[in-house]
């Protein structure tokens, strides 16, 4: 195990549900799966005192076949940290060395911290289950929440054309400053993207659910990809059948990712893509960070700053 001496976390809808009870995890728990800090002691050779590090934020057990498979998210004992263990809302926080990567040098402790939990489940949405290429069109939807703001990012690091949508006439505005070619009202979007985009998109990031999966559905070319990570607008959903198989659709489900994974979205990093911050609280007024959170005011990520 290692200890790490935590400078910044940031929160996410998980935290959210935690603290409101949604998520059936009996207190006390230590919220937050994202953080980055300084190596305070190791009992693991890999790292020393004094390494700045950020946090791989997948529970498993690092031993079984999948997890030697390099299948981190088949493990048996799966989970996420800060929901299925203490999380990095903290001042010391002990894990798995195995967990600890070290800190992109050209982020903030802020960024770095902003990063892992959004960043991997956009690039295994992206790359590993929308199997995208560079050129094809992305759709995504509900920009602001951090996994939207980090699908932006990414698509547009690998070369994709973007589009988004929101509610919000402000985050329109934000995703095209970082890098999406035209946004769209969240209602009845389908229509407009279809038309901006010559004919549908090739892969949909939906984290929406209920409320737009139908326009995502309309949203996509022929053998199009709707990729599903969330669903904060409900857990049930209605689709029209005819169109899931007469448009060759695929919908498929995808949650967080595996090492190699993280990997590469940290290679990337280096390359120059950079994590948005919205705002940044200290520890001890985590309750105004939550608040943000709950208000749906961000694009990008809540940061919590502790050290």
């Amino acid at each position: 195990m290692v200890a790490v001496s935590i400078r910044a976390a940031s929160i996410n809808h998980l935290d959210l549900w935690l603290v409101h009870g949604a998520q059936r995890v009996p207190p006390p728990r230590v919220i937050a799966a994202d953080g980055a800090g300084v190596v305070h002691a190791s009992a693991d050779p890999s790292w020393k005192a004094g390494d700045e590090v950020v946090i791989y934020p997948v529970v498993c057990d690092w031993e079984c076949d999948w997890c030697r498979r390099g299948e981190q998210v088949r493990c048996p004992h799966f989970g996420v940290i800060g929901e299925h263990s203490d999380g990095t809302a903290c001042e010391l926080f002990h894990v798995d060395g195995r967990n600890l990567y070290p800190k992109p040098k050209g982020l903030t402790w802020d960024e770095a911290a902003a990063f892992p939990l959004t960043f991997l489940t956009a690039w295994r949405m992206l790359t590993t289950r929308g199997r995208l290429r560079p050129g094809e069109k992305v759709l995504v939807v509900g920009a602001g929440g951090g996994v939207a703001v980090a699908a932006i990012v990414i698509a547009k690091h690998l070369g994709a054309r973007v589009f988004a949508t929101s509610r919000s006439h402000a985050k329109q505005q934000r995703a095209l400053e970082i890098g999406a070619e035209a946004a769209f009202d969240s209602t009845e979007f389908s229509k407009a993207v279809r038309g901006a985009s010559g004919g549908g998109v090739d892969v949909v990031i939906e984290s929406v659910g209920p409320a737009t999966l139908g326009e995502s559905m309309r949203a996509v070319s022929q053998g199009g990809r709707i990729v599903v990570c969330g669903s904060t607008t409900g857990v049930k959903a209605e689709i029209g059948m005819p169109r899931l198989f007469w448009g060759q659709l695929d919908l498929l489900g995808s949650t967080m990712g595996n090492a190699g994974e993280f990997e590469a979205v940290l290679k990337a990093i280096d390359e120059g893509m950079r994590p948005v911050v919205d705002e940044v609280h200290p520890l001890d007024d985590v309750q105004a960070a939550l608040k943000r959170l709950d208000g749906a005011e961000q694009f990008g990520k809540v940061v919590v700053s502790v050290s």
